[in-house]
């Protein structure tokens, strides 16, 4: 298609935007290069008068905890990228696909996670060329049109968004002039046992607050902080990105049903026709977290991860462990 792909690093050499997704856009990789511990990296197709035929936003992520003790960079890519209409989105996904692993093995990378792609077998031809492994995963997506959130919920469920409701429990949304540490806060203390997920520094959220895409949310009861998530809108669509919540001790308040609950309802006040909530837990047959997400209506729709360890044993070992 004559085409040349680039890595571009500097926001300020980014092409000009045009309408695309969220997660792939001038707006994320400006929130990422301004957190410590992140190095984001735009991978463009440019057409021969230099136009933008594609592009896909990747980021090497610095990870690391004191226990359990580890410390590594991961790269890191949401979806599959945007694409102009006139492209081949196979053929150019394959070129961005070799761009980005190409530039991972430089850091030495322990691995490369690829994410909510938006059917199940795109890209599977070139993601198995370049040493990708698939990993069934479940996501959970949730109409907001056609019947409205409460015919979709239990009476259960119900119930107790009405006792929270009756307790004072309210969901906000923080603006520039709010204080994001409590959120951050109840952020990092709910995913301190869960080394999996990966909560970015505190300058993360700070720069989403700034967002005209990205609403932070916080549940509270008493003006103390029970729940929080991040929604982000793109292309007619919300997606829940991050959610914690108290646990034990504030469970008769059910601070994670009413902050996925207030998430909906913003998410449908906000004109979205679904919301897709990005992690709905790891992919086994029982998952509570996911059985929670479903109550509120929502559909598991089967789908792909897409992973590529540096050390080609391991690499080969899980791809075997993971075959179809």
């Amino acid at each position: 298609m004559n085409l040349e792909t680039r890595i571009i690093e500097r926001y300020e050499d980014l092409p000009a935007e045009h309408e695309g997704s969220f997660f792939h856009s001038r707006e994320l990789f400006r929130v990422a290069a301004a957190t410590s511990g992140h190095r984001p990296l735009m991978a463009v197709a440019l057409r021969a008068d230099g136009s933008v035929a594609a592009r896909l936003l990747a980021c090497i992520r610095r990870r690391g905890s004191w226990f359990p003790p580890y410390l590594f960079t991961q790269g890191r890519i949401f979806g599959e990228g945007d694409y102009a209409p006139d492209v081949d989105r196979d053929e150019v996904f394959g070129l961005l696909l070799q761009a980005v692993t190409s530039k991972f093995k430089r850091p030495l990378c322990l691995y490369v996670e690829f994410s909510n792609i938006s059917q199940k077998m795109f890209g599977y031809k070139q993601f198995r060329e370049q040493s990708y492994f698939p990993v069934s995963w479940q996501e959970v997506h949730q109409s907001l049109h056609g019947m409205t959130p409460e015919e979709r919920l239990d009476e259960k469920t119900l119930l107790q968004i009405r006792k929270s409701q009756e307790a004072g429990v309210v969901t906000r949304i923080l603006t520039e002039h709010d204080d994001p540490k409590p959120f951050y806060q109840l952020l990092r203390a709910y995913y301190r046992l869960k080394p999996r997920k990966f909560v970015p520094s505190l300058t993360f959220f700070e720069e989403l607050l700034k967002s005209p895409e990205a609403r932070l949310c916080l549940t509270e009861h008493n003006g103390k902080a029970i729940g929080c998530c991040v929604l982000v809108f793109s292309g007619g669509n919300a997606y829940l990105w991050f959610m914690a919540a108290k646990r034990m001790s504030q469970a008769s308040l059910h601070p994670n049903t009413m902050t996925v609950w207030n998430a909906i309802q913003l998410a449908r006040q906000e004109g979205c026709r679904h919301i897709y909530f990005m992690d709905a837990g790891l992919p086994f047959q029982k998952s509570n977290y996911r059985d929670f997400i479903l109550k509120f209506g929502g559909k598991p729709v089967a789908k792909y991860r897409w992973f590529r360890f540096s050390i080609k044993s391991l690499n080969k070992f899980l791809a075997w462990l993971y075959r179809e």
